[in-house]
């Protein structure tokens, strides 16, 4: 076959039976509008399964609530025999075991009457009472439960639980007619410095075999101070300024009670100062100037960290100098700040403070250093004329000398080094004086003598 050469080229067939056959593609101008249409949908959605699950788990919760109450009166071991009475019935009739369908219907008869020790309802009127409510380490106090059945009926016998502290006193009351009232009696223990919470008062009724318990709380807690060992100190012994104006400062003023001396009278001056006989005397107006004076201040910094005690002896020894010089300076009248680790005392009154020294407890590495303790404890106080700084005996002076140059130069700063049996004196370290205490017993003579 021969081709002509002035024919024109043919161009290529087109496949039209492959076009038919190939998959059309969508465009991702389609699918974005596919997409946004589908948008709501999904929004929709998604607000309906938080809905639902919100619902859901309030549902829940509710449910859980209502459900709580009855499961709190299952023990342990109640638990475990209904759980094992179930598991042996069903196991014993699927099985065909007669000997464990026997063990589980016993199991369950046990569960049915020990429910039963749960039925009946009491009405108590339960106060319960401390006699003191404030009593100091070692002495006696007694607490009080009085029991009345204010309900129209007999009571059935109960028992009543009143936690005191870390122990628990148990009472056995026996049925009470209307208006029937019994009285039990318990020691509390107050062989050391704290606050002790009595209560509340439980009655707990239940099974002999203790699977269901059913409590009841009758009264709120009552708190009973334990405080620590003070001793009195003489009056002039708590290192205070007693007079009436205050305590007289270098510090130079216009307006004050002591006088300093006169100077040239300039633009500003009160009139009511000037000294006119003098004034007369020199042709010169001349005014008074006074040495600025300020209420007593007492600061009493008391750490409770354990990093500056060598015991626990140590801390409650500390407690108790603390406990002293700040009773008595209540007592003097004078104001007065403590401060420890975290807290501020109260100070309105001896009891107050009592009270306050009764929460102090011991902790470790509060601060970096001591005097990061002490400038946080102090920055909101008002300025000291006197600072008392009560530490133990792993306390180093040079911490003693940080506190110390917190304060200004008019300030009078005092260091009591707790440290148990050892002989009581004073130090003088680069002009702070700081006082060894061995026992409770030297803090008046040591006191009498550093101030």
């Amino acid at each position: 076959m021969t081709t002509s050469l002035d024919a024109p080229p043919v161009a290529p067939e087109q496949d039209t039976a492959g076009d038919q056959a190939t998959p059309q593609f969508v465009l991702p101008a389609e699918k974005k509008t596919r997409m946004a249409g589908l948008a709501p949908v999904v929004t929709s959605v998604r607000n309906g399964t938080g809905v639902l699950t919100r619902v859901t788990a309030r549902a829940a919760r509710r449910s859980w609530s209502a459900v709580l109450p009855y499961l709190e009166i299952i023990s342990g071991l109640g638990a475990l025999v209904s759980l094992s009475g179930i598991v042996s019935l069903l196991v014993g009739l699927i099985l065909g075991w007669p000997e464990l369908t026997f063990i589980g219907m016993a199991l369950l008869v046990a569960v049915v009457v020990a429910l039963l020790f749960l039925i009946g309802r009491a009405n108590y009127s339960i106060d319960i009472e401390l006699n003191p409510r404030r009593v100091v380490v070692g002495d006696r106090a007694i607490g009080r439960v009085l029991v009345r059945n204010v309900g129209k009926r007999a009571s059935t016998a109960t028992t009543l639980e009143v936690p005191v502290g870390e122990g628990l006193a148990e009472f056995a009351i026996g049925g009470l007619q209307p208006n029937e009232e019994t009285e039990e009696l318990f020691a509390v223990p107050t062989n050391r410095r704290a606050v002790i919470l009595a209560g509340p008062a439980v009655s707990v009724r239940g099974d002999q075999l203790g699977m269901f318990r059913r409590a009841v709380k009758w009264t709120d807690q009552i708190e009973l101070f334990v405080h620590p060992i003070t001793t009195r100190l003489h009056p002039t012994a708590a290192g205070l300024v007693r007079d009436l104006e205050g305590q007289v400062t270098k510090k130079i003023t216009n307006n004050d009670i002591s006088f300093h001396a006169l100077r040239a009278y300039v633009t500003g001056d009160d009139v009511r100062y000037v000294h006119w006989r003098t004034s007369a005397r020199t042709g010169q107006l001349m005014v008074r100037q006074f040495e600025e004076s300020r209420r007593s201040q007492l600061t009493i910094i008391s750490s409770s960290d354990m990093r500056y005690f060598a015991s626990d002896a140590e801390l409650e020894l500390a407690i108790s100098v603390t406990a002293s010089i700040g009773s008595q300076v209540i007592r003097d009248g004078t104001q007065i700040s403590v401060v420890t680790e975290g807290r501020i005392l109260k100070t309105h009154s001896v009891t107050s403070l009592l009270d306050d020294t009764c929460r102090i407890e011991a902790i470790t590495d509060s601060t970096a250093t001591a005097r990061d303790f002490a400038r946080e404890a102090t920055k909101r106080l008002p300025p000291p004329s006197v600072v008392v700084i009560i530490a133990g005996s792993k306390m180093e002076a040079s911490d003693y000398r940080a506190i110390q140059r917190l304060f200004g130069g008019e300030t009078n700063v005092l260091a009591l080094r707790i440290d148990v049996d050892a002989r009581a004196r004073i130090q003088d370290v680069a002009g702070l004086s700081i006082v060894t205490i061995g026992q409770l017993s030297d803090l008046p003579r040591v006191m009498a003598r550093a101030v």
